[in-house]
């Protein structure tokens, strides 16, 4: 059997693993057991393509070196779980999502998810600049597992809901960040999901839409969605989640209740803003 084992909901309802197997528990949302990843990097400084051949045929390159962001990591997400995650800039938090939403491969280790996901992650991504903005409604729904008659049906309400109007047929180009995040945003939510995973875009474009955009994903969480938030805003994760996870060098350092779990961050975090004052006063001496 492969290193990894994984599967997703889509849009379909999925609730058996890849042998066939059914979850342990269908009050389960999300199954992670021993998760790692590793991406490969250079300290290599190339710039032209010249370079890079001379290199190669010399074979004077440096070896990439393996970094693993997310170090042997499990958990479990209940059904209507409000899950916050949180961590230092560089801990890990946005890769693990990234894998739960099927972007990344990781690369060992098994995911189970039961249902159909919805990420909201870096919302324009997937998109193709020089494509209208209808065209990336099916490419990027395409990326979704949306099939094309569902968007065909839809088609007008995700316009109406991205505020775009007639700039739908121009060029994504064109757009504005705010104007991609807009269109982003209304292909996501436009599946009713069972998992809403959301990366820091509780304040997408301007202040009219932020609100909407509020608005749509909380009746989302009303409805008893199951949300994987990462924030940097501590008072967001205390208003919105029930559990929490704190990630930190690619491993779990406590899971539980999200306010106890808050209060410990944020002693760590000022603990370590102490230090680094004590550091630069020793300097200065």
């Amino acid at each position: 059997m492969s290193a990894i084992d994984k599967i997703k909901g889509g849009i379909g309802n999925n609730k058996k693993s890849l042998d066939n197997k059914p979850l342990l528990d269908d009050n389960v949302a999300i199954n992670v057991e021993h998760l790692s990843m590793e991406f490969k990097i250079t300290k290599d400084k190339i710039d032209t393509l010249k370079e890079y051949v001379i290199r190669t045929i010399k074979r004077n390159k440096k070896e990439k070196e393996k970094v693993r962001v997310l170090d042997d990591i499990s958990f479990k997400v209940y059904k209507g779980d409000k899950l916050g995650i949180l961590g230092f800039n560089g801990a890990g938090k946005s890769t693990l999502l990234k894998i739960l939403a099927g972007i990344y491969e990781p690369t060992y280790g098994k995911i189970e998810i039961n249902g159909k996901v919805a990420p909201l992650l870096e919302l324009s991504a997937g998109f193709d600049k020089n494509y209208t903005g209808k065209n990336n409604i099916y490419l990027n729904g395409a990326f979704l597992s949306m099939e094309k008659e569902f968007l065909d049906e839809k088609y007008d309400e995700i316009v109406e809901f991205s505020e775009l109007g007639e700039y739908i047929n121009y060029p994504v180009k064109n757009y504005s960040s705010g104007m991609r995040a807009k269109l982003g945003f209304s292909i996501a939510t436009l599946i009713e999901p069972d998992i809403l995973i959301v990366d820091e875009i509780l304040s997408v474009g301007d202040i009219k839409f932020r609100k909407k955009s509020s608005k749509k994903i909380n009746e989302l969480m009303a409805e008893g969605v199951t949300v994987l938030l990462v924030s940097h805003s501590i008072n967001q994760v205390r208003k919105i989640c029930d559990k929490c996870i704190w990630i930190d060098n690619g491993k779990i350092v406590m899971e539980g209740e999200v306010n106890e779990v808050c209060d410990a961050y944020v002693a760590n975090a000022d603990g370590k803003k102490k230090k680094k004052k004590k550091k630069k006063k020793k300097k200065k001496e």
